[in-house]
């Protein structure tokens, strides 16, 4: 799996952990494609009911019900196909607690990493159940492509 995401998706995601610092925050992520590479299209935070925890977040079930029933109901193509999380230690790698409660194979784990209300790393991971751990996914940015007319040369 590798994920693209555009740099605004990317900066959803830190502005949710770091408006939630000294609790993690965390949230949705939506996308769509199969295989390989998975377009993310959309980050929804979502409320975190251990938010008065600084170092563990449990997501909302009704904000990811609400969301699964307003992708149905779209009839389109854009799926669940992650979360995301902050750790408030700035780190981006999975914790034991993570391992613990991942229980969904297909999705990915994404982790901001905060230092004092500062973003400082973004990580995507997917659980390996063969090896009971974390797997690396890469995340890419597509670049931007400027000075392009209608016709697509500049």
């Amino acid at each position: 799996m590798i994920l693209q995401i555009d740099a605004a998706l990317l900066k959803t995601m830190a502005d949710s952990a770091e408006a939630a610092w000294p609790a993690e925050a965390c949230g949705l992520i939506v996308g769509r494609g199969r295989g390989q590479l998975i377009r993310v299209t959309r980050i929804v935070p979502a409320p975190n009911l251990l938010a008065d925890t600084s170092d563990r977040f449990e997501l909302d079930p009704a904000a990811r019900i609400r969301l699964e029933v307003e992708l149905r109901d779209a009839g389109g193509k854009d799926r669940v196909v992650g979360h995301f999380h902050s750790h408030t230690d700035g780190t981006a790698d999975p914790s034991g607690t993570d391992r613990a409660q991942a229980i969904e194979p297909e999705l990915a784990w994404v982790v901001v990493g905060v230092v004092d209300g500062q973003a400082v790393q973004t990580l995507a991971h997917r659980l390996d159940t063969k090896r009971n751990a974390f797997r690396p996914v890469p995340i890419r940015t597509p670049k931007k492509r400027c000075c392009q007319t209608a016709s697509g040369s500049a």
